[in-house]
């Protein structure tokens, strides 16, 4: 059998057998197996804060490329309640194959913390990128914030709310961009009894992203899957809407039948193929 061929089968094995896991609403963490070990350096466990959760890791591309890169942020989902940088290294893996330093944080979660408490975290870790990208190959002008789903939500309010940034001795000026997969930006009145203790009364509209355009927030690339019923995505119309109305820069990818995880997952190794999401996230990147 041809070689080319031979990659082929073991290609589309590798894709069935992952889309299968998320059929069976399987971890995130189950597309990591097929992840190669090479093509990247990571620095594992650096503290951006004091407390256990503030913790990150650092990936580097190995491979020969201009210097210094683009610096992605990117901060995972998990309704605010949980989530392991450790689970998305294919996400790591997927920023470095296309010559990005990558930052992936943990950060605090309810019950430990409630809003803003996640949201300053995010912010910090921000800060701790901005300062220190430079010791990794990374260039801090070209520092971008990504998250999926309730890691979307953070990316987006440090990017609108200033507060987030300017307790960081930042501003808006300072990410060259924002990538949101399946945010939740404009999601009340909130129903879930949980998420009624994740954001307090009385903090409630603060935590809406789509209430601090003001029409100097960085670019942002927002996209949805068609078929999302965790994240409803009107979400990002209506940021979209809102910050097109004044006069920012957004980009808006609807993918056809993706649901909530899809999304995400689409940037691992095995399902790449299948979408353009790492591609149009890439154009969105490489054109800043």
């Amino acid at each position: 059998m041809p070689a080319q061929e031979k990659r082929r089968i073991v290609t589309f094995g590798l894709a069935s057998l992952a889309a299968a896991a998320l059929a069976a609403c399987s971890p995130v963490r189950l597309l990591n197996a097929a992840i190669p070990s090479g093509g990247y350096r990571k620095t594992s466990g650096i503290a951006y804060g004091s407390d256990p959760r503030q913790v990150l890791d650092v990936y580097v591309p190995v491979a020969a490329g201009a210097a210094p890169r683009p610096v992605v942020v990117f901060f995972y989902g998990g309704s605010w309640q949980n989530g392991d940088r450790a689970n998305y290294l294919f996400v790591a893996q997927a920023l470095t194959s296309r010559g990005y330093v990558a930052v992936l944080p943990d950060y605090r979660t309810y019950p430990e913390t409630a809003f803003p408490g996640f949201v300053n975290d995010a912010a910090a870790s921000a800060r701790w990128t901005r300062d220190h990208a430079h010791e990794f190959g990374g260039d801090p002008s070209r520092l971008f914030v990504m998250g999926h789903s309730a890691g979307a939500h953070l990316a987006a309010l440090i990017a609108t709310d200033p507060r987030y940034l300017a307790s960081q001795s930042m501003s808006k000026a300072d990410l060259r961009g924002v990538i949101g997969l399946a945010g939740p930006y404009d999601f009340l009145p909130i129903k879930d009894p949980t998420l009624l203790d994740v954001f307090p009364a009385g903090t409630r509209a603060e935590s809406q992203p789509i209430n601090f355009v003001t029409g100097h927030e960085p670019p942002m690339f927002l996209a949805a899957g068609t078929d999302d019923t965790v994240v409803d995505p009107g979400n990002t119309d209506r940021l979209a809407a809102m910050l097109r109305k004044h006069g920012d820069s957004v980009e808006v990818k609807h993918y056809d039948g993706f649901g909530h995880i899809r999304i995400v997952s689409a940037l691992a190794l095995p399902l790449r193929g299948r979408s353009t999401v790492l591609a149009d996230v890439s154009a969105f990147i490489d054109s800043r």
